[in-house]
Protein backbone atom coordinates (compact mmCIF):
# COMPACT_ATOMS: atom_id res chain seq x y z
CA UNK A 1 0.00 0.00 0.00
CA UNK A 2 2.74 2.22 1.04
CA UNK A 3 4.38 1.56 -2.24
CA UNK A 4 1.21 2.27 -4.49
CA UNK A 5 1.58 6.07 -3.02
CA UNK A 6 4.57 6.83 -4.19
CA UNK A 7 2.88 7.06 -7.85
CA UNK A 8 2.36 10.56 -7.78
CA UNK A 9 5.84 11.65 -6.04
CA UNK A 10 6.98 9.42 -9.41
CA UNK A 11 5.50 11.12 -11.92
CA UNK A 12 6.44 13.95 -14.75
CA UNK A 13 5.25 17.11 -14.32
CA UNK A 14 5.54 17.55 -18.23
CA UNK A 15 3.57 14.37 -19.43
CA UNK A 16 1.99 12.86 -16.08
CA UNK A 17 3.68 9.64 -16.59
CA UNK A 18 6.13 7.26 -13.91
CA UNK A 19 9.64 9.25 -15.07
CA UNK A 20 11.51 7.67 -18.14
CA UNK A 21 15.09 8.05 -17.35
CA UNK A 22 14.91 10.83 -14.92
CA UNK A 23 17.02 13.41 -15.04
CA UNK A 24 17.39 17.05 -13.08
CA UNK A 25 18.14 20.56 -13.83
CA UNK A 26 20.05 22.55 -11.74
CA UNK A 27 16.90 24.09 -9.59
CA UNK A 28 16.58 20.68 -8.33
CA UNK A 29 13.16 19.21 -10.45
CA UNK A 30 13.21 15.97 -11.90
CA UNK A 31 11.98 15.58 -15.33
CA UNK A 32 11.66 12.57 -17.79
CA UNK A 33 14.74 12.97 -20.50
CA UNK A 34 12.86 13.19 -23.89
CA UNK A 35 10.23 15.61 -22.49
CA UNK A 36 12.46 18.08 -20.90
CA UNK A 37 14.72 17.85 -24.24
CA UNK A 38 11.92 18.43 -26.17
CA UNK A 39 10.89 21.32 -23.73
CA UNK A 40 14.43 22.67 -24.56
CA UNK A 41 14.37 22.60 -28.27
CA UNK A 42 11.10 24.32 -28.28
CA UNK A 43 12.62 27.13 -26.66
CA UNK A 44 15.73 28.06 -27.99
CA UNK A 45 15.30 30.72 -30.19
CA UNK A 46 12.17 32.03 -28.35
CA UNK A 47 12.00 32.74 -24.98
CA UNK A 48 15.00 31.47 -23.76
CA UNK A 49 15.45 28.27 -21.16
CA UNK A 50 13.26 28.22 -18.15
CA UNK A 51 12.00 25.28 -15.86
CA UNK A 52 8.87 24.18 -17.00
CA UNK A 53 7.64 23.93 -13.30
CA UNK A 54 9.38 27.05 -11.37
CA UNK A 55 10.24 29.08 -13.86
CA UNK A 56 14.06 29.38 -13.17
CA UNK A 57 15.74 30.93 -16.08
CA UNK A 58 18.85 29.79 -17.77
CA UNK A 59 21.18 31.84 -19.89
CA UNK A 60 22.13 28.57 -21.92
CA UNK A 61 20.85 25.35 -22.56
CA UNK A 62 20.98 23.69 -19.09
CA UNK A 63 22.94 20.36 -18.37
CA UNK A 64 20.83 17.47 -17.51
CA UNK A 65 21.75 15.47 -14.56
CA UNK A 66 21.02 11.61 -14.77
CA UNK A 67 19.67 10.60 -11.16
CA UNK A 68 20.87 7.10 -10.92
CA UNK A 69 19.27 6.60 -7.42
CA UNK A 70 15.76 7.98 -8.69
CA UNK A 71 15.58 5.95 -11.85
CA UNK A 72 16.18 2.57 -9.79
CA UNK A 73 13.45 3.61 -7.27
CA UNK A 74 11.39 3.78 -10.74
CA UNK A 75 12.53 0.88 -12.55
CA UNK A 76 11.62 -0.87 -8.89
CA UNK A 77 7.97 0.99 -8.95
CA UNK A 78 7.53 -0.08 -12.38
CA UNK A 79 8.17 -3.41 -12.53
CA UNK A 80 5.86 -3.62 -9.26
CA UNK A 81 3.35 -1.72 -10.43
CA UNK A 82 2.85 -1.49 -14.19
CA UNK A 83 0.72 0.83 -16.08
CA UNK A 84 -1.21 1.01 -19.12
CA UNK A 85 0.83 1.59 -22.04
CA UNK A 86 -0.32 5.43 -23.88
CA UNK A 87 0.35 6.65 -27.07
CA UNK A 88 2.04 9.87 -27.25
CA UNK A 89 0.95 11.87 -29.91
CA UNK A 90 4.00 13.28 -31.90
CA UNK A 91 4.04 16.74 -34.42
CA UNK A 92 3.87 15.16 -37.77
CA UNK A 93 6.10 18.16 -39.27
CA UNK A 94 8.88 18.35 -36.33
CA UNK A 95 12.18 16.14 -37.40
CA UNK A 96 12.44 15.53 -33.43
CA UNK A 97 9.62 14.65 -31.37
CA UNK A 98 7.67 17.28 -30.36
CA UNK A 99 4.44 17.01 -28.24
CA UNK A 100 1.41 17.87 -30.56
CA UNK A 101 -1.14 20.38 -29.23
CA UNK A 102 -3.94 19.75 -32.01
CA UNK A 103 -4.67 17.30 -34.74
CA UNK A 104 -6.19 18.49 -38.00
CA UNK A 105 -9.38 16.04 -39.57
CA UNK A 106 -8.75 17.54 -42.77
CA UNK A 107 -4.72 17.46 -43.25
CA UNK A 108 -4.81 13.81 -41.34
CA UNK A 109 -1.70 15.66 -39.24
CA UNK A 110 -0.71 16.38 -35.68
CA UNK A 111 0.91 19.86 -35.07
CA UNK A 112 2.76 21.42 -32.36
CA UNK A 113 2.18 25.04 -31.37
CA UNK A 114 5.11 26.28 -34.08
CA UNK A 115 3.76 24.20 -37.06
CA UNK A 116 0.07 24.88 -35.84
CA UNK A 117 0.71 28.71 -36.12
CA UNK A 118 1.40 28.02 -40.10
CA UNK A 119 -1.73 25.82 -40.56
CA UNK A 120 -4.71 27.00 -42.59
CA UNK A 121 -7.33 28.66 -41.05
CA UNK A 122 -9.98 27.52 -43.53
CA UNK A 123 -13.24 25.83 -42.30
CA UNK A 124 -12.72 23.03 -43.43
CA UNK A 125 -10.04 22.20 -41.57
CA UNK A 126 -11.36 21.44 -38.33
CA UNK A 127 -8.84 20.76 -35.65
CA UNK A 128 -9.10 18.39 -32.35
CA UNK A 129 -7.51 17.26 -29.66
CA UNK A 130 -4.07 15.15 -30.48
CA UNK A 131 -5.05 11.78 -31.53
CA UNK A 132 -3.65 9.28 -33.66
CA UNK A 133 -7.07 7.30 -34.37
CA UNK A 134 -8.88 9.00 -37.11
CA UNK A 135 -11.06 6.11 -38.15
CA UNK A 136 -14.15 7.42 -36.41
CA UNK A 137 -14.10 10.61 -38.42
CA UNK A 138 -13.95 8.35 -41.96
CA UNK A 139 -16.81 6.87 -42.94
CA UNK A 140 -16.84 2.60 -41.86
CA UNK A 141 -18.51 2.27 -45.45
CA UNK A 142 -16.33 4.31 -47.95
CA UNK A 143 -13.42 4.76 -45.96
CA UNK A 144 -13.85 9.06 -46.82
CA UNK A 145 -13.58 11.42 -44.45
CA UNK A 146 -17.29 12.16 -43.01
CA UNK A 147 -18.13 16.00 -44.54
CA UNK A 148 -21.56 15.80 -43.90
CA UNK A 149 -24.61 14.72 -41.74
CA UNK A 150 -27.91 12.88 -42.54
CA UNK A 151 -30.74 14.49 -40.11
CA UNK A 152 -33.17 11.64 -41.16
CA UNK A 153 -30.88 8.94 -39.56
CA UNK A 154 -28.96 11.15 -37.50
CA UNK A 155 -25.51 9.70 -38.70
CA UNK A 156 -22.26 11.42 -39.72
CA UNK A 157 -21.44 10.34 -43.78
CA UNK A 158 -18.87 11.14 -47.02
CA UNK A 159 -19.68 12.04 -50.29
CA UNK A 160 -19.79 8.95 -51.57
CA UNK A 161 -23.06 7.70 -49.02
CA UNK A 162 -24.75 10.96 -50.23
CA UNK A 163 -24.53 10.08 -54.30
CA UNK A 164 -24.45 6.13 -54.39
CA UNK A 165 -24.69 5.10 -50.51
CA UNK A 166 -27.59 4.47 -48.15
CA UNK A 167 -28.50 7.62 -47.90
CA UNK A 168 -28.91 9.00 -51.68
CA UNK A 169 -32.31 11.49 -51.56
CA UNK A 170 -32.06 12.02 -47.67
CA UNK A 171 -31.63 15.30 -46.30
CA UNK A 172 -28.30 16.21 -45.90
CA UNK A 173 -26.29 19.08 -44.39
CA UNK A 174 -22.61 19.98 -44.41
CA UNK A 175 -21.51 18.87 -41.08
CA UNK A 176 -20.53 22.57 -39.44
CA UNK A 177 -24.03 23.87 -40.43
CA UNK A 178 -25.91 20.56 -38.71
CA UNK A 179 -23.38 21.23 -35.88
CA UNK A 180 -24.88 24.87 -35.59
CA UNK A 181 -28.17 24.14 -35.77
CA UNK A 182 -27.92 21.84 -32.71
CA UNK A 183 -26.08 24.01 -31.54
CA UNK A 184 -29.02 26.51 -31.59
CA UNK A 185 -31.54 23.62 -30.19
CA UNK A 186 -29.46 23.09 -27.10
CA UNK A 187 -29.09 27.08 -26.75
CA UNK A 188 -32.48 27.40 -26.41
CA UNK A 189 -32.85 24.16 -24.58
CA UNK A 190 -30.44 25.96 -22.52
CA UNK A 191 -32.38 29.28 -22.06
CA UNK A 192 -35.32 27.08 -21.06
CA UNK A 193 -33.31 25.30 -18.50
CA UNK A 194 -31.62 28.91 -17.20
CA UNK A 195 -35.89 30.40 -17.37
CA UNK A 196 -36.53 27.03 -15.06
CA UNK A 197 -33.67 27.93 -13.08
CA UNK A 198 -34.28 31.74 -12.63
CA UNK A 199 -37.88 30.38 -11.37
CA UNK A 200 -36.00 28.10 -8.71
CA UNK A 201 -33.87 30.54 -7.94
CA UNK A 202 -36.99 32.73 -7.21
CA UNK A 203 -38.88 29.88 -5.15
CA UNK A 204 -35.93 29.53 -3.03
CA UNK A 205 -35.39 33.17 -2.15
CA UNK A 206 -39.18 33.44 -1.81
CA UNK A 207 -38.73 30.10 1.03
CA UNK A 208 -35.56 31.78 2.41
CA UNK A 209 -37.97 34.72 2.90
CA UNK A 210 -40.43 32.83 4.65
CA UNK A 211 -38.22 31.30 6.51
CA UNK A 212 -36.59 35.01 7.14
CA UNK A 213 -40.12 35.48 8.58
CA UNK A 214 -40.08 32.99 10.51
CA UNK A 215 -36.58 33.54 12.24
CA UNK A 216 -38.95 37.54 13.09
CA UNK A 217 -41.56 35.76 14.40
CA UNK A 218 -39.13 33.81 16.88
CA UNK A 219 -37.47 37.24 17.61
CA UNK A 220 -41.18 39.03 18.01
CA UNK A 221 -41.78 35.96 20.70
CA UNK A 222 -38.61 36.72 22.52
CA UNK A 223 -39.48 40.48 22.45
CA UNK A 224 -43.18 40.09 23.68
CA UNK A 225 -41.91 37.29 26.45
CA UNK A 226 -39.12 40.14 27.58
CA UNK A 227 -42.21 43.08 27.25
CA UNK A 228 -45.07 40.78 29.83
CA UNK A 229 -42.04 40.10 31.94
CA UNK A 230 -41.49 43.33 32.54
CA UNK A 231 -44.89 44.00 33.20
CA UNK A 232 -44.71 41.02 35.67
CA UNK A 233 -41.85 42.50 37.46
CA UNK A 234 -43.61 46.23 37.45
CA UNK A 235 -46.58 44.62 39.48
CA UNK A 236 -44.77 42.63 41.47
CA UNK A 237 -43.08 45.31 42.95
CA UNK A 238 -46.64 47.06 43.34
CA UNK A 239 -48.26 43.92 44.78
CA UNK A 240 -45.13 43.85 47.25
CA UNK A 241 -45.50 47.55 48.04
CA UNK A 242 -49.38 47.09 48.81
CA UNK A 243 -49.02 44.05 51.02
CA UNK A 244 -46.44 45.93 52.70
CA UNK A 245 -48.46 48.12 53.74
CA UNK A 246 -51.14 45.84 54.71
CA UNK A 247 -48.80 44.12 57.00
CA UNK A 248 -47.89 46.56 58.47
CA UNK A 249 -50.88 48.39 59.52
CA UNK A 250 -51.81 44.58 60.74
CA UNK A 251 -48.58 44.60 62.93
CA UNK A 252 -49.85 48.17 64.42
CA UNK A 253 -52.98 47.08 64.77
CA UNK A 254 -51.70 44.04 66.74
CA UNK A 255 -49.83 46.23 68.70
CA UNK A 256 -52.58 48.25 69.66
CA UNK A 257 -54.89 45.34 70.88
CA UNK A 258 -52.41 43.95 72.78
CA UNK A 259 -52.11 47.31 74.76
CA UNK A 260 -55.74 47.18 75.05
CA UNK A 261 -56.00 43.78 76.54
CA UNK A 262 -53.25 44.25 79.18
CA UNK A 263 -55.35 48.12 79.99
CA UNK A 264 -58.44 46.42 80.58
CA UNK A 265 -56.86 42.94 82.35
CA UNK A 266 -55.66 46.00 84.52
CA UNK A 267 -59.23 47.25 84.79
CA UNK A 268 -60.78 44.41 85.43
CA UNK A 269 -58.45 43.46 88.49
CA UNK A 270 -59.42 46.73 89.85
CA UNK A 271 -63.33 46.42 89.36
CA UNK A 272 -62.90 42.97 91.04
CA UNK A 273 -61.03 44.33 94.17
CA UNK A 274 -63.96 47.15 94.54
CA UNK A 275 -66.37 44.62 94.41
CA UNK A 276 -64.66 42.74 97.07
CA UNK A 277 -64.68 45.70 99.47
CA UNK A 278 -68.57 46.51 98.77
CA UNK A 279 -69.30 43.43 99.22
CA UNK A 280 -67.69 43.25 102.44
CA UNK A 281 -69.53 45.37 103.73
CA UNK A 282 -72.45 44.41 102.67
CA UNK A 283 -71.95 40.95 104.79
CA UNK A 284 -72.28 42.79 107.42
CA UNK A 285 -75.03 42.17 109.82
CA UNK A 286 -75.01 44.74 112.16
CA UNK A 287 -76.74 48.19 110.65
CA UNK A 288 -74.42 50.29 112.39
CA UNK A 289 -71.44 49.00 111.67
CA UNK A 290 -72.83 48.82 108.15
CA UNK A 291 -73.02 52.71 108.78
CA UNK A 292 -69.85 53.93 109.91
CA UNK A 293 -68.35 51.37 107.67
CA UNK A 294 -67.09 53.48 104.55
CA UNK A 295 -65.77 52.42 101.35
CA UNK A 296 -62.68 53.55 99.28
CA UNK A 297 -63.16 57.00 97.96
CA UNK A 298 -62.16 54.92 94.32
CA UNK A 299 -64.75 53.07 94.36
CA UNK A 300 -67.37 55.37 94.91
CA UNK A 301 -66.04 57.00 92.31
CA UNK A 302 -66.12 54.50 89.77
CA UNK A 303 -66.83 55.41 86.31
CA UNK A 304 -67.79 53.19 82.80
CA UNK A 305 -66.04 52.07 80.07
CA UNK A 306 -66.78 52.28 76.42
CA UNK A 307 -65.85 49.24 74.65
CA UNK A 308 -66.81 50.98 71.13
CA UNK A 309 -64.05 53.26 71.82
CA UNK A 310 -61.86 50.35 72.69
CA UNK A 311 -62.27 48.53 69.21
CA UNK A 312 -62.04 52.21 67.85
CA UNK A 313 -58.64 52.56 69.29
CA UNK A 314 -57.69 49.28 68.60
CA UNK A 315 -58.47 50.06 64.82
CA UNK A 316 -58.97 48.26 61.43
CA UNK A 317 -56.95 48.52 57.80
CA UNK A 318 -57.26 51.62 56.24
CA UNK A 319 -58.31 50.65 53.16
CA UNK A 320 -58.62 54.16 51.67
CA UNK A 321 -54.47 54.49 51.86
CA UNK A 322 -54.50 50.89 50.37
CA UNK A 323 -57.26 52.06 47.70
CA UNK A 324 -54.72 54.99 47.44
CA UNK A 325 -51.65 53.37 46.73
CA UNK A 326 -52.94 51.04 44.19
CA UNK A 327 -54.47 53.67 42.17
CA UNK A 328 -51.14 55.37 42.24
CA UNK A 329 -49.30 52.51 41.17
CA UNK A 330 -51.74 51.47 38.36
CA UNK A 331 -51.40 54.63 37.00
CA UNK A 332 -47.94 55.04 37.20
CA UNK A 333 -48.12 50.93 35.63
CA UNK A 334 -50.01 52.40 32.57
CA UNK A 335 -47.81 55.40 31.86
CA UNK A 336 -45.12 53.27 32.03
CA UNK A 337 -46.43 50.73 29.56
CA UNK A 338 -45.14 52.89 26.49
CA UNK A 339 -41.95 52.93 28.07
CA UNK A 340 -41.97 49.58 28.09
CA UNK A 341 -43.03 48.85 24.49
CA UNK A 342 -40.42 51.04 23.17
CA UNK A 343 -37.72 49.46 25.31
CA UNK A 344 -38.91 46.31 23.52
CA UNK A 345 -39.35 47.81 20.23
CA UNK A 346 -42.84 47.89 19.52
CA UNK A 347 -44.59 50.56 18.14
CA UNK A 348 -46.66 52.52 20.38
CA UNK A 349 -50.06 52.66 18.89
CA UNK A 350 -51.57 55.81 20.78
CA UNK A 351 -55.26 56.88 18.99
CA UNK A 352 -54.93 60.13 16.77
CA UNK A 353 -57.11 62.26 17.55
CA UNK A 354 -59.31 61.86 13.89
CA UNK A 355 -62.05 64.83 13.63
CA UNK A 356 -64.33 64.78 10.18
CA UNK A 357 -63.63 68.04 8.34
CA UNK A 358 -66.49 69.59 7.00
CA UNK A 359 -65.65 71.96 4.04
CA UNK A 360 -64.90 67.83 2.55
CA UNK A 361 -68.49 66.41 3.35
CA UNK A 362 -71.03 66.25 0.66
CA UNK A 363 -74.09 67.89 0.73
CA UNK A 364 -75.85 64.52 1.51
CA UNK A 365 -74.43 63.40 4.55
CA UNK A 366 -74.66 64.84 7.91
CA UNK A 367 -71.47 65.59 10.26
CA UNK A 368 -71.80 65.53 14.13
CA UNK A 369 -71.22 68.46 16.17
CA UNK A 370 -68.16 66.63 17.48
CA UNK A 371 -67.23 66.04 14.10
CA UNK A 372 -66.59 62.29 14.89
CA UNK A 373 -69.82 60.11 13.11
CA UNK A 374 -71.15 60.58 9.92
CA UNK A 375 -74.32 59.46 8.15
CA UNK A 376 -76.57 59.80 4.80
CA UNK A 377 -79.77 62.11 4.85
CA UNK A 378 -82.03 62.79 1.76
CA UNK A 379 -82.28 66.22 2.61
CA UNK A 380 -79.74 68.21 0.67
CA UNK A 381 -77.42 70.69 3.25
CA UNK A 382 -76.70 73.24 1.39
CA UNK A 383 -73.06 73.72 2.27
CA UNK A 384 -70.85 76.19 0.15
CA UNK A 385 -69.02 74.53 -2.79
CA UNK A 386 -65.48 74.72 -2.72
CA UNK A 387 -62.66 72.53 -4.51
CA UNK A 388 -61.99 70.80 -1.32
CA UNK A 389 -66.19 68.83 -1.20
CA UNK A 390 -66.70 65.81 -2.61
CA UNK A 391 -70.50 65.61 -5.10
CA UNK A 392 -70.36 61.48 -3.48
CA UNK A 393 -71.75 60.82 -0.03
CA UNK A 394 -67.46 60.81 1.35
CA UNK A 395 -66.27 62.68 3.69
CA UNK A 396 -62.45 62.83 4.79
CA UNK A 397 -60.24 64.14 8.11
CA UNK A 398 -59.47 67.37 8.97
CA UNK A 399 -55.74 66.63 9.66
CA UNK A 400 -53.32 64.86 7.00
CA UNK A 401 -50.53 62.47 7.24
CA UNK A 402 -47.43 62.78 5.71
CA UNK A 403 -45.02 60.72 7.96
CA UNK A 404 -44.75 58.98 10.99
CA UNK A 405 -47.32 55.87 12.38
CA UNK A 406 -50.99 56.86 12.97
CA UNK A 407 -53.62 54.95 14.61
CA UNK A 408 -57.63 55.31 13.93
CA UNK A 409 -60.75 53.12 15.58
CA UNK A 410 -64.12 53.30 13.55
CA UNK A 411 -67.42 52.04 14.63
CA UNK A 412 -69.32 50.49 11.93
CA UNK A 413 -71.75 48.42 13.77
CA UNK A 414 -74.74 50.20 12.48
CA UNK A 415 -73.79 50.92 8.99
CA UNK A 416 -75.39 48.02 6.13
CA UNK A 417 -73.03 49.47 3.47
CA UNK A 418 -69.74 51.34 4.23
CA UNK A 419 -66.04 52.37 2.76
CA UNK A 420 -63.36 53.34 5.09
CA UNK A 421 -59.91 53.80 4.24
CA UNK A 422 -57.22 56.66 3.70
CA UNK A 423 -57.41 59.11 0.32
CA UNK A 424 -54.48 61.35 -1.19
CA UNK A 425 -55.12 65.08 -1.37
CA UNK A 426 -54.94 64.92 -4.74
CA UNK A 427 -58.15 62.60 -5.57
CA UNK A 428 -60.27 63.82 -7.91
CA UNK A 429 -63.80 65.04 -6.02
CA UNK A 430 -66.10 66.10 -8.50
CA UNK A 431 -66.17 63.29 -10.68
CA UNK A 432 -69.13 60.76 -10.30
CA UNK A 433 -69.31 57.02 -10.87
CA UNK A 434 -67.40 54.01 -9.23
CA UNK A 435 -64.04 56.03 -9.62
CA UNK A 436 -64.84 58.60 -7.64
CA UNK A 437 -65.29 56.28 -4.27
CA UNK A 438 -61.79 55.43 -1.89
CA UNK A 439 -60.42 52.30 -3.06
CA UNK A 440 -61.66 52.70 -6.92
CA UNK A 441 -58.97 54.67 -7.90
CA UNK A 442 -54.92 55.04 -7.41
CA UNK A 443 -55.35 58.02 -5.03
CA UNK A 444 -57.13 56.06 -2.23
CA UNK A 445 -56.74 52.49 -0.52
CA UNK A 446 -60.00 51.06 1.47
CA UNK A 447 -61.53 48.28 3.62
CA UNK A 448 -65.56 47.50 2.72
CA UNK A 449 -67.89 46.12 3.19
CA UNK A 450 -71.18 45.99 0.75
CA UNK A 451 -72.66 42.49 1.05
CA UNK A 452 -69.44 41.01 1.48
CA UNK A 453 -65.96 41.93 3.16
CA UNK A 454 -63.45 43.56 0.99
CA UNK A 455 -60.67 45.59 0.30
CA UNK A 456 -60.03 47.62 -2.76
CA UNK A 457 -56.95 49.93 -4.35
CA UNK A 458 -57.21 51.26 -8.18
CA UNK A 459 -60.19 49.29 -8.36
CA UNK A 460 -58.72 46.09 -7.58
CA UNK A 461 -61.05 44.05 -5.55
CA UNK A 462 -59.68 41.89 -2.68
CA UNK A 463 -62.28 39.46 -0.90
CA UNK A 464 -61.79 38.87 2.98
CA UNK A 465 -63.15 36.39 5.01
CA UNK A 466 -63.69 37.82 8.79
CA UNK A 467 -64.88 34.81 10.25
CA UNK A 468 -67.75 36.85 12.56
CA UNK A 469 -69.22 39.64 11.92
CA UNK A 470 -67.00 43.25 12.03
CA UNK A 471 -68.72 45.60 13.73
CA UNK A 472 -65.14 47.68 14.68
CA UNK A 473 -62.39 48.43 12.92
CA UNK A 474 -58.82 49.74 13.93
CA UNK A 475 -56.68 51.27 10.81
CA UNK A 476 -52.82 51.75 11.52
CA UNK A 477 -50.84 53.71 8.91
CA UNK A 478 -46.94 54.03 8.68
CA UNK A 479 -46.04 56.47 6.58
CA UNK A 480 -42.37 55.92 5.90
CA UNK A 481 -42.69 51.76 5.67
CA UNK A 482 -45.90 52.36 3.11
CA UNK A 483 -47.93 50.29 4.87
CA UNK A 484 -51.57 50.89 5.26
CA UNK A 485 -53.22 48.24 7.58
CA UNK A 486 -56.63 47.15 9.49
CA UNK A 487 -57.77 44.96 12.11
CA UNK A 488 -60.94 43.65 13.70
CA UNK A 489 -61.27 44.67 16.98
CA UNK A 490 -62.87 41.74 18.72
CA UNK A 491 -61.51 39.13 21.02
CA UNK A 492 -58.89 38.20 20.17
CA UNK A 493 -57.83 41.47 17.26
CA UNK A 494 -57.57 39.91 13.89
CA UNK A 495 -55.58 41.41 10.84
CA UNK A 496 -57.72 41.56 8.11
CA UNK A 497 -55.74 43.06 5.29
CA UNK A 498 -51.83 45.18 4.61
CA UNK A 499 -51.58 47.16 1.77
CA UNK A 500 -48.04 47.74 1.16
CA UNK A 501 -47.58 50.94 -1.29
CA UNK A 502 -44.90 53.72 -2.05
CA UNK A 503 -47.04 56.87 -0.32
CA UNK A 504 -46.20 60.28 -2.20
CA UNK A 505 -48.27 62.62 -1.14
CA UNK A 506 -50.51 63.83 2.33
CA UNK A 507 -53.09 60.86 3.13
CA UNK A 508 -56.54 61.28 5.29
CA UNK A 509 -58.81 59.38 6.58
CA UNK A 510 -61.88 58.58 4.44
CA UNK A 511 -65.17 57.98 5.14
CA UNK A 512 -68.05 56.79 2.43
CA UNK A 513 -71.71 55.75 4.10
CA UNK A 514 -74.68 54.58 1.81
CA UNK A 515 -78.42 55.01 3.39
CA UNK A 516 -79.18 53.57 6.50
CA UNK A 517 -75.39 53.77 7.30
CA UNK A 518 -74.17 55.38 10.35
CA UNK A 519 -70.11 55.48 11.03
CA UNK A 520 -68.53 56.84 14.03
CA UNK A 521 -64.78 57.85 15.03
CA UNK A 522 -63.89 56.17 18.41
CA UNK A 523 -62.25 58.54 21.15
Amino acid sequence: MASADLGPELSCSICLSTYTDPVSLRCGHIFCRFCIVSVLEWQEGAWGYFCPECRAEYSECPALKKNRKLNNIVESFRRSHPEPEKTRIFCTYCDSPVPATKTCLQCDASFCDKHLSKHSKSTEHVLTEPTVSLEDRKCSVHKETVKYYCSEDSAAICMSCCVAGDHRGHHVELLNVASEKKKETLRYVSETLKSEREKTERRVRSLQGHRRKKEKAAGVTERVTDLFRDMREKLDTLEREVLGEISRQEEQMSLSVSDLITQLEKQKDELSRKISSIEEICNITDPLTVLKKEPESDVISHRSYDVTSDVRVAGCVEEGIISQMLHRGLLNFADNLMDLQIKRQFSVMEKSDILLDIKTACNYIIISEDHRSTSYTDVYQHRPDGPERFISQQVLSSCSFSSGRHYWEVDVSTAEKWLIGVAGHSMDRKIFGNESYIGYNNKSWNLCFINKLGARHNNIPININPGSPVKTVGIYLDYEAGRLSFYQLCDPIRHLHTFSAYFSEPLYAAFCVYKNSFIKVLK
